[in-house]
């Protein structure tokens, strides 16, 4: 089988076309380029994150594994798309007070949408779409990975039922300790690599390119207790740098970009058990009675769902959850099964 293998430069990535080969398919390597200097980079990169100037390095390294492993490689430009698919998206979420997920919205629409059908354009043919993703396809359902510390099944639930019947996922049956054994055995040299901790490793300020807009930083009842200079700055939450005290710690509750407030207040103000979503993705029907995460590291939990009116879902939640976050999703399951989620209203 002709497989195109989405390489990044890390060992997931880079172990997944080496299991690829040495299970006799045709493998290409792939990585996308989605970079564009604007010069107002001021921190040091540290080759941890998906989106930074220190891309043509890991574009470089990622050409060195391909040769290693024994396999041709191309670059594809993704920059035009990535910058209107993810940064623009981004930038307009943040500046509403929400707080979205990059990762979700790339890795449906760019890495296993965009990439691809570039692919495709420049007359590479394969078969399937693999990459290192710690999750399992069976039968056209999305399931988690079976080490639960690595599962990241909530990064892929906007995929498709049409991207899932195209898409080898191989590490999905392996743990973290068992791909970099992998990968030190076949002597590659990304065996020890650090894993990438977001999609950016420096100041959001630098994709957003907003100057400061000073607000009030208030209490539920109003009370002004400090100042901000862009709601942009927080995270639901969020404790620490808040530049207000009170008599225990301080957190973010809500941002409101229609009053330029950041609401903050104390930790028994930040649980709910209740959360709605829109823009539902279902790969599967959902369930009155299943589990949900709103984290990707979260373990699942039991809730209820029901839909409150077309394209809205109520999620109610067993145990009360701190600091249901607007902007970020809300992933449904049935036991290792992905039904599908939503964007947390």
């Amino acid at each position: 089988m002709n497989i195109l293998v989405g390489l990044s430069g890390g060992v997931d990535s880079s172990v997944a076309a080496l299991i690829l080969k040495q299970q006799g398919h045709n493998v290409i390597g792939a990585t996308m380029s989605i970079y564009r200097d604007r010069g107002n980079v001021a921190h040091k990169c540290s080759h941890g994150a998906c989106y930074g100037p220190d891309e043509k390095e890991d574009i470089e390294e990622v050409r060195r594994i391909a040769e290693q492993i024994g396999i041709p490689y191309y670059v594809f430009d993704c920059v035009e798309e990535y910058e209107e698919i993810v940064l623009d998206y981004f930038k307009s979420e943040y500046l509403k007070g929400k707080t979205p997920n990059p990762c979700i919205r790339c890795n449906s629409l760019v890495k296993f949408g965009v990439l691809p059908e570039l692919a495709r354009r420049q007359g590479i043919k394969f078969d399937k779409f693999a990459t290192g993703h710690y999750s399992r396809i069976d039968n056209g359902i999305l399931k988690c990975g079976v080490d639960p510390k690595k599962d990241q099944s909530y990064f892929l639930y906007r995929l498709t039922k049409e991207q899932l019947e195209n898409i080898i996922l191989p590490l999905g049956d392996y743990t973290k300790e068992e791909i970099r054994k992998i990968a030190k055995e076949n002597g590659l040299n990304v065996a020890e690599k650090p894993d990438s901790q977001d999609f950016y490793d420096g100041d959001y300020n630098e994709l957003l390119g907003v100057k400061d807009v000073e607000g009030n930083i208030v209490d539920l009842s109003g009370k002004v207790l400090g100042k901000h200079k862009g709601i942009w700055n927080y995270t639901i939450g969020q404790r620490k740098g808040l530049g207000v005290s009170a008599s225990e710690p301080l957190y973010v509750l809500e941002l409101r970009a229609e009053t330029n407030e950041v609401v903050v207040g104390f930790k028994d103000e930040t649980m709910s058990n209740v959360l709605y979503a829109g823009n539902p993705s279902r790969l599967e029907e959902f369930k009155k009675h299943c589990q949900a995460k709103i984290r990707s590291t979260q373990q699942p939990t039991n809730v209820s769902v029901d839909e409150v009116e077309d394209g809205i879902i109520k999620v109610e939640f067993e145990n009360m959850q701190k600091s249901i976050a607007p902007g970020q999703s809300v992933v449904l399951y049935d036991g290792d099964v992905v039904l599908g989620g939503g964007i947390i209203l």
